[in-house]
């Protein structure tokens, strides 16, 4: 009885096997909880009105695998059920509805820098920022007590650049610019898109959300004062 029952017992996957499986349904549950709670965190703040703004977490490596934000959705109502789990390709494969056109920048963004989660807000100041200071290319940010908050910045002597790109409506283009940003600015905490919004990301979740915490506050420093503290 003893030897049939262990025969019947199924083999333990192989470490690869179990790497290319996907999430589960509940770590999938649990990230887009959480991704929830971040959004109405960030509607309440006044960075995300209506449907603007996207976000997404990484919930499996290989295959990749990408919870994010369904679009259409009003971030201040945003729960767990509007968030959709995409393959590298920005395809479905879990949830109903589809993701925003940018889910491509999320994907080369998490592609890029190996990042664990993908923030995207639309503030008054960063939108007012990439407008004023697109002719310069981007925004230089030094000085400040702050930017210790950025993961690996250790002093307020620190240089933030956040490079602008000009928006655009062709996501493979723009993904592709993102990409060589990435590339030509290593270090960088995030960066604009012109009249548009902030994009940022972390290893996780919360220290994405750090991130833009620290952006939007220094941002709006810089505006109100006028300028930017170089």
């Amino acid at each position: 009885m003893k030897n049939r029952h262990t025969a019947s017992e199924p083999k333990p996957r192989s470490p690869e096997k179990i790497s290319r499986r996907g999430p589960s349904a509940v770590e999938f549950a649990n990230t887009a909880a959480q991704l929830a709670e971040i959004g109405r965190g960030f509607y309440a703040r006044g960075w995300v009105l209506g449907t603007s703004g996207n976000f997404s977490a990484v919930v499996s490596r290989e295959p990749l695998r990408v919870a994010i934000t369904s679009t259409g959705v009003d971030k201040g109502a945003l729960a767990a059920a509007h968030i959709l789990e995409m393959d590298a390709g920005a395809g479905v494969v879990r949830g109903d509805g589809r993701p925003s056109a940018e889910a491509l920048l999320h994907v080369a963004i998490v592609r890029g820098l190996g990042a664990g989660a993908v923030l995207h807000t639309h503030s008054v100041w960063s939108t007012v920022l990439s407008g004023t200071h697109a002719s310069q290319g981007g925004v230089a940010i030094e000085g400040y007590e702050m930017l210790k908050g950025l993961e690996g910045v250790r002093t307020h002597q620190h240089r933030e650049w956040l490079p602008i790109l000009e928006n655009s409506q062709d996501m493979e283009e723009l993904s592709a610019r993102v990409a060589t940003t990435l590339r030509q600015n290593p270090g960088i905490h995030g960066f604009l898109l012109r009249e548009h919004g902030l994009y940022t990301w972390g290893q996780s979740l919360q220290e994405a959300k750090r991130h833009v915490e620290i952006l939007e506050f220094l941002m709006e420093v810089i505006a109100r004062a006028g300028g930017s503290k170089v």
